[in-house]
């Protein structure tokens, strides 16, 4: 599926939403940039060039020119950094400040126009698409921190959901594997031991991003269940650290030996097995869906 279209026709519809496209910002006479670079100025008493022209991707020449522009329209003072002469340290005038707080205002308003004719769950469901497109699309090494917790109300149902969507885009695997995933939920909750069995979720801004289980599967040896990690989170180190609470737990729970039910086409997963110290103990070709797969059991001592 081509969506090169589709990406560059939402981008078209959302500039023209926001109003990004006129001569200037808010009724004023700044581009997009220059105001960005305002609002960066604004947030804080004092920056360093250098640093807003790298966190907002701009060349030298080009921030150079629009603070020349802001100096000369009375915003912004500059002067050489007291710690390395090098760098240079950029702040707001009083003009300047009044002109941040302006722009703000303008753009609070302009945004709840824009939201008023929605009602209060259409705004949810904004906000969560937003979320949605951010966490896709931001590097790794800049998206927020997780959390790693005990499953909630509602939380084993998307497990069950998120396993069947995830297997069936990724591996072409149908309902019967999503039907396999809601048995080992549902088992679980019927015959939950929560001395010996229990489940974790991580999240990320409040939604949940990945998940993975510990169960019994006999008096010595724990089962490590349907680990998962959501593709817009991976790179993160969640699926290293959900083994690593289900590992905690298993040795805490007194099993002397984990083991673990996987297919080869599973990578990524096999990856984070390995690190944690499993081994390969034992495979053999197998089917899903009506397509080959080479199930595997790995292990581990305790």
């Amino acid at each position: 599926m081509d969506i090169v279209p589709e990406v560059r026709a939402f981008n078209r519809f959302y500039t023209s939403v926001i109003g990004v496209l006129g001569a200037g910002m808010h009724d004023t006479p700044y581009s997009l940039t220059e105001a960005r670079v305002l609002f960066e100025l604004g947030t804080r008493e004092a920056a360093d060039a250098a640093d807003i022209r790298a966190m907002l991707g701009l060349d030298p020449g080009y921030l150079s020119r629009i603070l020349a522009r802001f100096e000369s329209d009375g915003l912004v003072s500059r002067e050489r950094s007291a710690e390395d002469a090098r760098r240079q340290v950029v702040r707001l005038t009083a003009k300047g400040r009044d002109t941040f707080a302006a722009l703000d205002r303008r753009s609070g308003a302009e945004i709840e126009t824009l939201l008023a004719k929605l009602t209060d769950p259409e705004r949810r469901r904004l906000v969560s698409a937003m979320g949605t497109v951010r966490s896709l699309l931001e590097p790794a090494e800049r998206r927020e921190p997780y959390v790693i917790r005990p499953p909630r109300a509602g939380d084993l149902g998307w497990v069950v959901h998120r396993h069947g969507v995830l297997y069936s885009e990724e591996y072409g695997w149908g309902a019967a594997f999503e039907a396999l995933v809601a048995r080992i939920v549902a088992e679980y909750v019927e015959n939950h031991d929560p001395r010996r069995e229990a489940g974790w979720i991580a999240e990320v801004r409040g939604e949940p991003v990945g998940c993975v289980f510990c169960v019994r599967k006999d008096d010595t040896t724990a089962q490590l269940r349907l680990l998962l990690v959501e593709p817009s989170t991976r790179g993160m180190g969640i699926g290293g650290r959900l083994v690593e609470e289900c590992l905690r737990f298993a040795t805490a729970a007194g099993y002397r030996r984990i083991m673990l039910w996987t297919r080869d086409a599973l990578a990524s997963a096999r990856r984070i097995y390995q690190a944690a110290g499993f081994e390969l103990v034992e495979q053999h070709p197998g089917e899903e869906s009506g397509i080959p797969v080479n199930e595997q059991i790995w292990a581990r001592d305790l």
